[in-house]
């Protein structure tokens, strides 16, 4: 059965999401503080962590943190926060996914499959992704569309091996920057929608109804290709 380590301080909230998943046939483990969330996960039993970042003791990233010290297990945070910002830093200190409160239930628990499909995190990555008619060789780094060879430029080929990478997992804008274009980057967000619309024209994928790279405004992108529902 799936373990799940729910951090959540509110005794209601943290109550009927117990339920919920529990009635879903997952094995829960809730904790209402971060330094509990962090022995608990110390030894090794959740398979996913959905964390609250609004925590009493301990700052919810933090926690995040010290958890990716020792651990690659996936990490779905809760955030009053709307602003983007605190999304991001939330991604970048190692998080998975986010969902923004108040949410819908089944939201969360579609983030949950969606994320729980992609383990184990150790298991690498297909060196021949084949998404419909587009066949991508990340060994020969080679790319077909309906049998027909893509020319890619170096920059839109590492960007695209970057998200075949990390398949369903939201990479944000600073960190594809950092990666592709060099440390140096982390604000020139317009690079990333130039060389996105370019992918997306060459692969044959629509912005508005996507099949490989689905894009969440202001934050980043994500590989989306073979998710059944990506939320």
């Amino acid at each position: 059965m799936t373990t799940i380590l729910l951090v959540e301080d509110d005794p209601a909230l943290r109550r009927a999401l117990r339920t919920m998943m529990r009635s879903r046939d997952l094995h829960v483990l809730d904790v209402a503080t971060g330094q509990d969330a962090v022995v608990v996960a110390s030894g090794g039993t959740p398979d996913l962590m959905v964390l609250d970042l609004g925590l009493p003791d301990i700052d919810g990233l933090e926690v995040l943190r010290r958890v990716r010290a020792f651990s690659a297990m996936p990490v779905i945070v809760l955030t009053a926060h709307h602003r983007q910002s605190e999304k991001i830093r939330a991604l970048d200190a190692g998080a998975d996914d986010y969902v923004t409160k108040p949410f819908d239930t089944e939201e969360l628990l579609a983030r949950v499959r969606a994320t729980l499909r992609r383990v184990p995190q150790s298991n690498p990555v297909p060196t021949l992704v084949q998404v419909d008619d587009v066949e991508i060789d990340l060994a020969r780094r080679r790319v077909t569309l309906d049998g027909t060879p893509v020319h890619l430029t170096r920059t839109e080929l590492a960007l695209l091996e970057l998200l075949v990478s990390h398949p369903g997992k939201l990479l944000t804008q600073e960190f594809l920057l950092r990666e592709v274009w060099g440390q140096g980057y982390g604000s020139e967000s317009n690079y990333l929608r130039v060389y996105v619309g370019q992918l997306r024209k060459k692969l044959g994928d629509d912005a508005a109804h996507p099949r490989l790279i689905l894009t969440e405004p202001g934050i980043g992108y994500r590989w989306i290709a073979g998710e059944e529902d990506p939320a």
